[in-house]
């Protein structure tokens, strides 16, 4: 008995089965032809996010927050692209311009003049999802600050200056610009903590993130206040700087020095004595925590949104660093350095 395929069924069948054994997804035989083609079903490739850190200059200190941005971009496969500014507030705002002009999807920066740069970072706000850290901007549109409480690390100093100065006694201050908000809310910390404690600030001085200066400065001051008792810096690089001025004015017996930050040489100053403590803040999260939220800001905007916290600000935290147990901490730093 003849069977009832014909050839040219079985022949449709043939070719239909060779085209799945071939794996040929969305392939399907041609039923004029019996031969197998290819659907096109090409999905298109996912936007690549621009994602930017910009710092407010270019100390060493940043580099720490670097392995944090280098960390969070090996977990997630995304590229974050760290932009070292000058410290003045000009060249910041020409990066601004620039990263806004050429669409990236997400921006974080450190501000240097919060006051004074509202507008610009609002400008920005309006073409990318804003972040910012270390430095915040309250007054703008920016959608979260990540980074240190400056207020209670400047009275986390605060506290080590009064155990400094049991007596009370005469202080200086140095940093690059007070306008700066983790400037100014440190040295509100500062004056909080020693209120009733005898101790008078004396001098205050800038130096416009020049480094030479932020040195100079010190000597000038030590030099113009022979009963001066203490010296603060607020930012990373101060603490390079009064540690050489105080050696190289042969003080390290009679002025004491309480700084910000983990540079090299603030640590090595500690070692050495010309530095009595330091507090140190996380810019390995400020690198990390930044990276990550504009990604997800980015790529999962309506459910991060609601993850924001309702003071829009995420304190990272400090540590305070005397001679007891710089040891340690260099260690720990050292590891997280490694990290590039």
């Amino acid at each position: 008995m003849r069977n009832a395929m014909s050839g040219w069924g079985v022949h449709r069948v043939v070719m239909g089965a060779l085209a799945l054994l071939l794996g040929c997804s969305g392939c399907k035989a041609d039923p004029a032809t019996g031969s197998a083609s290819q659907q096109q079903n090409v999905q298109p490739a996912a936007k690549a996010v621009k994602l930017a850190f910009l710092t407010n200059n270019a100390s060493e200190f940043w580099k720490i927050a670097q392995a944090g941005v280098r960390t969070y971009e090996r977990e997630a496969k995304v590229q974050v692209d760290v932009v070292l500014p000058d410290g003045t507030v000009a060249d910041q705002n020409e990066k601004l311009e620039e990263l806004a002009s050429q669409s990236y999807d997400a921006i974080a920066v450190s501000v240097v003049a919060p006051d004074d740069q509202v507008s610009k970072l609002d400008g920005v706000a309006r073409k990318a999802k804003l972040v910012t850290f270390d430095s915040d901007a309250p007054k703008s549109q920016r959608m979260l600050y990540i980074g240190t409480n400056n207020h209670e690390a400047g009275k986390a100093l605060g506290a080590e200056i009064v155990k400094l100065l049991p007596k009370g006694g005469e202080m200086a201050v140095f940093v690059g610009t007070f306008s700066a908000d983790n400037a100014a809310q440190r040295m509100k910390g500062i004056e909080d903590a020693i209120a009733g404690h005898g101790i008078e600030i004396v001098a205050r001085r800038e130096d416009q993130t020049d480094h030479a200066k932020a040195q100079s400065n010190v000597e000038d001051i030590i030099n113009a206040h022979p009963g001066l008792d203490l010296v603060a810096g607020l930012w990373s690089y101060n603490g390079p700087a009064i540690a050489l001025a105080i050696e190289r004015l042969g003080k390290k017996d009679q002025i004491k020095a309480a700084v910000f930050d983990e540079e090299e040489e603030t640590l090595r100053g500690i070692e050495s004595g010309s530095i009595a403590v330091t507090v140190v803040q996380k810019p390995f999260q400020f690198g990390y925590l930044s990276s990550k939220w504009m990604h997800e800001l980015v790529t999962q905007p309506e459910a991060t949104v609601k993850k924001l916290p309702d003071s829009r600000a995420i304190d990272t935290g400090v540590e305070v660093i005397t001679r007891a147990n710089v040891a340690d901490f260099k260690a720990k730093l050292a590891e997280m350095k490694a990290v590039q």
